[in-house]
């Protein structure tokens, strides 16, 4: 309970907090020329990190209906990259119920196909918005839309055209149009990247809206196609209103899953029955996605480190300790972490002159007030003495003198 109070409160400060982060503006659109609303109202949220780091990129997320999806959108973002479940996001949101205007934008004829007026509506998210974001922001490759009930069914059409432009999909109570399985049908199995699509339903919605999505449900779990990454939940014990809160955070949750550290259940189902070569692999492709697909420049996690270290000591009788170490020293040169997996993968081969070197520069790594620093140096001590046996022609050793010790390091 404590845990879901101070993530509310987050949300509460997140909200007042990127009010500072947040522009409006007007957008005159060509696309729309013609049309009773050609002028759009954006609502823009930039991250604080933006002006830290001029080469970063961020994904984008385009908020449909951003009256009400906006703010709930943000700060749920805001949280998710606090936790580092994913990544920052700049957020572009479109205004749309000001003089009713989705009612055009969403409009859909009797063959389940965009009308002239969500056509042009659909050619200015894809022809203007999306290249001035680009060319006003720093954007990577990675978008999401976002919609509720007619726009969550709007979005869909970018995902049914010959190259999608977006790779995620949140559609939050969708009205979908009536023949919107078959577009997905013929689409779904052809997808090459991944894409990550979110529904949603609830008792809320009325019985026909409700199997309306639960039809479309049952077609996309069913489609074996490994590039598309689809998540169902059901809120039945909610309101239309409050379902909105639940779905965003859902959704996040799923498209981002990739950028989290590993989970048990990720390391279970893709990590647990590797080798220790295809464990380091793994992991580096998986910091090699994030980057980039999200723009995140990080360094493995440390926890991610420690989640594939068992495969690396037990299997294959540690041969990859070496390599692991590598690794660790290029990411965490300052950590004595590595040095003391590279220490142990030449112990284990007796080559101690090695193991001795590589043990001793991981523990001047160690302040000298670090509670760890005395047990770190059990490994210099140990190695000293196998060596003094070593070099007393295997005679058995009880103990190391500490002038001894302090003599070979000058400790």
């Amino acid at each position: 309970m404590k845990k879901i109070y101070i993530n509310l409160l987050f949300l509460l400060l997140s909200i007042i907090a990127f009010g500072q982060n947040v522009q409006m503006e007007m957008f005159r659109s060509v696309e729309l020329s013609g049309e009773l609303h050609d002028n759009r109202t954006l609502k823009i949220y930039v991250p604080d990190s933006y002006q830290e780091d001029s080469d970063r990129v961020y994904p984008l997320a385009i908020i449909l209906d951003a009256e009400y999806l906006f703010d709930v959108y943000v700060a749920n973002s805001r949280l998710f990259a606090a936790k580092d479940k994913a990544p920052e996001q700049i957020v572009v949101g479109i205004f749309q119920n000001q003089k009713n205007e989705r009612k055009l934008d969403c409009e859909i004829d009797m063959n389940s196909m965009l009308t002239e007026s969500s056509s042009k509506f659909y050619k200015f998210i894809k022809n203007e918005l999306i290249g001035y974001v680009e060319d006003n922001y720093r954007i990577s490759s990675f978008r999401t839309i976002v919609g509720n009930t007619k726009t969550a069914n709007f979005s869909n059409y970018f995902m049914v055209e010959p190259i999608p432009i977006f790779n995620a999909y949140i559609n939050i109570n969708p009205s979908y149009s009536q023949d919107i399985a078959d577009l997905f049908r013929g689409k779904v199995p052809t997808l090459n990247t991944n894409t990550y699509y979110y529904l949603n339903n609830g008792k809320f919605n009325n019985e026909e809206k409700s199997k309306s999505i639960e039809t479309l449900y049952y077609v996309l779990k069913n489609f074996e196609n490994e590039h598309f990454k689809f998540k169902y939940d059901e809120f039945n014990t909610s309101t239309k209103i409050s379902s909105i809160g639940q779905a965003i955070p859902g959704a996040l949750s799923h498209i981002f899953d990739m950028y989290s550290s590993i989970s048990k259940e990720e390391y279970k189902s893709e990590v647990a029955d590797l080798s220790p070569s295809e464990a380091i692999e793994y992991l580096e492709k998986k910091y090699v996605e994030i980057q980039f697909l999200f723009g995140a420049n990080l360094k493995i996690r440390q926890r991610d480190i420690f989640a594939i270290e068992s495969i690396i000591l037990e299997k294959e009788d540690g041969a990859y300790l070496a390599e692991f170490g590598e690794m660790i020293n290029r990411l965490y040169p300052e950590s004595p972490i590595g040095d003391y997996y590279i220490g142990q993968y030449h112990e284990t081969g007796n080559d101690y002159k090695k193991a001795l070197k590589y043990y001793k520069n991981g523990f001047a790594k160690i302040s000298s007030d670090d509670p760890n620093s005395d047990g770190y140096y059990q490994n210099v001590e140990r190695v000293l003495a196998k060596q003094k046996n070593f070099n007393n022609g295997g005679v058995e050793v009880d103990e190391v003198n500490d002038s001894d010790i302090e003599e070979d390091t000058g400790r």
